[in-house]
């Protein structure tokens, strides 16, 4: 397989550590890539230290409130500008096992040949720790009355799935050019769902590498809207925040993607987080959001 041209879209805020380890992993790859990384206003020397380590790094400077989706678009859209082959979504908080990139460039060359070029692969992590998946590819649930989208555990072989979180995202050139950017219509989370199923209803296709391609661990549910610990005016309080579920970007979400009676599912994680019912998240994206397997739309 020929040297791909790649970018790698990164976002960051206050995780200086973090950020460089990420970054350390990253550029221990076989593949040489260009890093467009956002660093949302850190004030913790994040971007003086990935300056003085990693100078080749394309660093776009945030104003503090973007976010994830706000930072991951300003980055994505820099590096469309310049037409590379491939872009990889990589948190900042995942770090890459050897030959992992080799590994995802080598599905969707696979996936070309079977006829499948407009393909996003997506990478799944597991905790550092326990070894336990936490995030990648997701499916839709198969009962009829649902609308939630469940962790699909990656196999030993390659699998398709209907949307993705965005820890670990391979996409090719073409789907760049259809889909577009992430949409700024949401904030913090949301954005890597709505990407993955507007991709769908544009006849692209989702897959999940095989195995895992490194380690990202998944986040407490401490002080969030789902800790029954907090009373009831506490949790909806935090759900209606950016890192929950904000009224203006949960609405657009479940209009678009959640059939005719979306009404029925905007109301599920406020009413969630008044009983203080555990079983729902948000996409990942940051370590301070809240993470677990299961997204309802």
């Amino acid at each position: 397989m020929k040297q791909a041209n790649l970018a790698v879209i990164m976002t960051c805020y206050n995780r200086r550590n973090t950020t460089l380890a990420c970054l350390n992993a990253l550029y221990q790859q076989n593949n040489h890539c260009d890093v467009y990384l956002t660093d949302d206003g850190s004030s913790d020397g994040t971007t003086e230290a990935i300056k003085a380590e990693y100078p080749e790094v394309k660093i776009l400077q945030g104003n503090g409130n973007l976010f994830w989706v706000g930072g991951m678009h300003l980055a994505f859209g820099e590096a469309i500008k310049h037409q590379y082959d491939y872009y990889l979504w990589l948190n900042d908080d995942t770090f890459l096992e050897a030959n992992a990139v080799s590994k995802l460039l080598q599905v969707h060359q696979n996936l070309t040949e079977l006829g499948y070029p407009d393909s996003i692969v997506v990478g799944s992590t597991r905790d550092s720790m326990t070894g336990k998946a936490t995030y990648g590819g997701a499916v839709k649930s198969k009962k009829w009355y649902s609308n939630k989208f469940e962790f699909l555990e990656p196999s030993s072989v390659i699998q398709q799935c209907d949307a993705m979180y965005g820890n670990c995202v391979l996409i090719p050139k073409s789907i760049a050019i259809k889909v577009g950017n992430i949409d700024t219509a949401f904030v913090h989370s949301l954005g890597d769902l709505d990407y993955a199923l507007r991709a769908r209803k544009m006849g692209c296709k989702i897959w999940v590498a095989p195995g895992y391609i490194g380690t990202c661990n998944r986040n407490s549910i401490r002080n969030s809207w789902v800790d029954t610990n907090l009373n009831i005016l506490e949790r909806l309080k935090k759900v209606l925040q950016i890192k929950g579920f904000p009224l203006k970007s949960w609405t657009i979400f479940c209009s678009r993607h959640s059939g005719p009676f979306w009404i029925f599912y905007w109301f599920l994680p406020y009413i969630r987080a008044i009983i203080g019912y555990k079983d729902l998240a948000i996409s990942p994206t940051f370590a301070e959001d809240i993470n677990q397997t299961n997204s309802e739309v």
